[in-house]
């Protein structure tokens, strides 16, 4: 079962130093790109991934997260549900210890997968807003100003 509780979320933060960012963009009005920020400034090592770029914020990009060169503790993934399925199974073959699927990306088959394998999962959240929430850091300043967007398991919990 994905992590959602504020202690498991908080180990999870805490254990983890470097994070393969997949669907990392040039772009600062991208939620990727201040996450990214965000990250770094915090203290984590980051791997940007992107098969369409070659250098984000002076770093070297991966292709895939089976090019990076060193162990991974945790993938963060900002592409849509059906490719977080193909990127789960690269962190599982490169023996991530986690993944963290971003808001508004839910993957259950993916996501069994990588607890089968022994890895953690994260879905529908984002670390840059649970840091701050959690006490873990101040508040993203890099964060475009852009409509928030909520969880989907908020938004459909409002419906209902």
């Amino acid at each position: 079962m994905p992590i959602d509780s504020d202690e498991g979320l908080r180990e999870l933060l805490s254990s983890t130093k470097t994070i393969a960012l997949v669907g990392a963009s040039p772009h600062a009005d991208r939620p990727s790109h201040s996450v990214m920020r965000y990250m770094i400034d915090r203290g984590y090592r980051v791997f940007p991934v992107n098969p369409n770029e070659t250098e984000i914020l002076g770093m070297k990009v991966y292709p895939s997260v089976r090019d990076i060169p060193e162990p991974v503790d945790m993938v963060d993934i900002f592409r849509n549900a059906e490719d977080a399925g193909r990127i789960c199974d690269e962190a599982i073959a490169i023996g991530a210890k986690s993944v963290w699927l971003q808001l508004r990306i839910i993957n259950e088959e993916a996501a069994r997968r990588c607890e089968a394998a022994g890895l953690k999962v994260v879905m529908d959240r984002c670390p840059a807003i649970d840091m701050p929430r959690l006490g873990m850091g101040p508040p993203n300043p890099h964060k475009p100003q852009r409509p928030r967007l909520e969880p989907r398991s908020a938004a459909v919990k409002a419906r209902t």
